[in-house]
């Protein structure tokens, strides 16, 4: 599993630690939660555009999601970006 790392200031740790139980616990949950958004966006978009298609759906959200980038139907922000960027 990739592993994200933060570095906060001691000034912001103890700013998180005055608006959270653990600074930790917060930022996994933000994470986590951010990630399960975007996942049922990929699974919404996926799911539509396969029944337009007459595409077969996969059974589970991780092989929705590994199918719609191994398709390009999703892409990386960063790549979409630079795609958009280019003249």
């Amino acid at each position: 599993m990739p592993n994200i790392t933060v570095t906060l200031t001691d000034t912001q740790l103890k700013g998180l630690e005055y608006a959270a139980l653990s600074a930790q616990d917060w930022a996994e949950t933000a994470i986590t939660h951010r990630c399960n958004l975007a996942v049922d966006e990929i699974v919404s978009a996926y799911t539509t555009r396969a029944l337009d298609e007459g595409v077969a759906i996969p059974a589970t959200r991780a092989l929705i999601v590994a199918d719609s980038f191994t398709r390009e139907w999703t892409k990386k922000l960063a790549d979409a970006q630079d795609a958009a960027d280019s003249p």
